[in-house]
C-alpha cells in the first residue's frame, strides 16, 4: 500500500485567515438613543447628565460602535461628546455598527500587517470563518495583496474560486 500523501501541505499555497486578525478583540454596540429625553429628543442638558451617569467601564479594551436607532437628529457635537467619555475605555470608538468596528479593527491590524511575505506567492484568502468577516475585509485584504501575490484565491484549499494571476512579465518583481 502506497503512503497517503497530504498534497494540500506540500502545495505553494499560503492561506491568509482574516479571522485572525480579529482574535482577541471584543466588541459592543451602544444605540445612543438611550441618552435621548424620550428616546427621540436631545436636549443638551439632559444628554451631558445620561452620559455622565452611564458605566463607561464596561467598554474597557473593546472596539465601542455607537449609533442611533431612533430617528433624532443628532448634532455632530453630541458624536464627539461620547467620545470624551468613551475614548478613556474603549479600545476605539467607531461610529456605525459591529460589522463596521470589525471593519475598522481588520483596516488597523492590515496596515500594520507585512503584506510582502506573500511576494510571488499562492495566497488563499480563507472563506469559512467561526466569526463574521465582513465583506469589505475581503476588499481590502485583495488591495493589499495585489502588488505581491502570484496568484490569489478565495475559499478553502480543497475548493476555492481564482481571483487574481500576476501577470508573466509582472511576475518576477
Amino acid at each position: 500500500m502506497s503512503e497517503i500523501v497530504n498534497k494540500i501541505q506540500q502545495s505553494k499555497l499560503v492561506t491568509v485567515d482574516l479571522e485572525k486578525f480579529l482574535e482577541g478583540e471584543s466588541f459592543q454596540e451602544l444605540d445612543v438613543k438611550q441618552f435621548l429625553f424620550k428616546e427621540m429628543i436631545l436636549k443638551e442638558d439632559h444628554f451631558r447628565e445620561e452620559l455622565n451617569q452611564h458605566d463607561w467601564q464596561k467598554y474597557k479594551d473593546k472596539w465601542l460602535a455607537v449609533y442611533c436607532s431612533s430617528d433624532a437628529i443628532i448634532p455632530s457635537w453630541a458624536w464627539m461628546l461620547i467620545v470624551t467619555y468613551a475614548g478613556d475605555y474603549a479600545k476605539d470608538v467607531i461610529f456605525g455598527s459591529e460589522a463596521d468596528a470589525k471593519m475598522a479593527a481588520i483596516q488597523q491590524k492590515g496596515d500594520q500587517h507585512d503584506w510582502s511575505v506573500y511576494n510571488n506567492k499562492y495566497v488563499l484568502l480563507k472563506g469559512c470563518s467561526k466569526m463574521e468577516v465582513p465583506p469589505a475585509a475581503y476588499l481590502e485584504a485583495t488591495k493589499k495583496l495585489i502588488p505581491y501575490a502570484g496568484k490569489l484565491m478565495y475559499g478553502e484549499a480543497c475548493s476555492n474560486v481564482p481571483v487574481y494571476r500576476k501577470s508573466k512579465k509582472n511576475a518576477s518583481s
